[in-house]
């Protein structure tokens, strides 16, 4: 199997190249990257739980889903195909804003990213992918700033940062 390339961007999102995606978190280099946020007619979130599998941040929570783009996939279209493998549904999603952040991890990677932040509606369970995804709940947005305040350790790094943004952002 043949590794996932990573689009490697500078601080104004030009493609400057490709390498595996191991490697650039590796190297901590800066990269394209997606995260998608899908809220209920009740104003709930749609959050998952990490699959046990994943090599890093197992079973920790997270947004609904998040990856890389493909080289010369849209951010749309790689939010969109995302959200089908991980989640089992597809929804019209809208690009809200995008930021550059950085966050290691105690196993030596690093996830430095021009995160492009997506917003979906959608209001039936997803049919999730158990190789990605373990669990999945809805949540009120305020809820999960305070369960994260109170817990910060079972959500993962990036969407402590990413989240902090996004509810700027909504409120």
């Amino acid at each position: 199997m043949i590794e996932e390339q990573v689009i490697l961007v500078d601080k104004n999102d030009h493609k400057i190249g490709l390498m595996p995606k191991m490697e650039a978190h590796q190297k901590a280099v800066l990269h394209r990257a997606f995260s998608v946020f899908v809220m209920n007619d009740k104003g709930q979130l749609l959050l998952q739980q990490r699959a046990a599998s994943k090599y890093h941040s197992p079973l920790l929570w997270a947004n609904t889903c998040c990856s890389h783009q493909r080289d010369g996939e849209s951010n749309l279209d790689a939010g969109k195909r995302r959200l089908q493998e991980e989640m089992g549904f597809v929804t019209e999603l809208k690009e809200v804003f995008s930021f550059i952040y950085k966050a290691p991890f105690e196993n030596g990677l690093t996830e430095h990213e021009l995160d492009h932040v997506m917003l979906g509606a959608y209001n039936a369970a997803p049919i999730i992918n158990k190789e990605e995804v373990e669990s999945f709940k809805w949540m009120k947005p305020e809820d999960v700033k305070q369960d994260m305040s109170e817990k910060p350790e079972i959500y993962t790094a990036w969407f402590k940062i990413i989240f902090e943004k996004f509810y700027e952002h909504i409120k």
